[in-house]
């Protein structure tokens, strides 16, 4: 298991809490918390444009 650095969860109301994280080599992960053993991971970079994609509104027809 990679050595990674977890932030701490973001939670929405009502709903699950999420934390991502990175490590050294330069991946980024997501889990629900409390799974930490169970993530999905890509690049950090593939992370940022996740992250920006679901701020811009992107994902808003997931709601």
């Amino acid at each position: 298991m990679p050595d990674i650095t977890w932030e701490e969860p973001f939670c929405g109301e009502g709903s699950a809490c999420f934390r991502i994280g990175t490590d050294a080599d330069g991946n980024g992960f997501i889990t629900v918390a409390g799974e930490e053993h169970r993530y999905l991971t890509d690049s950090r970079e593939a992370l940022r444009a996740l992250i920006l994609d679901i701020k811009a509104g992107k994902a808003d027809h997931l709601l």
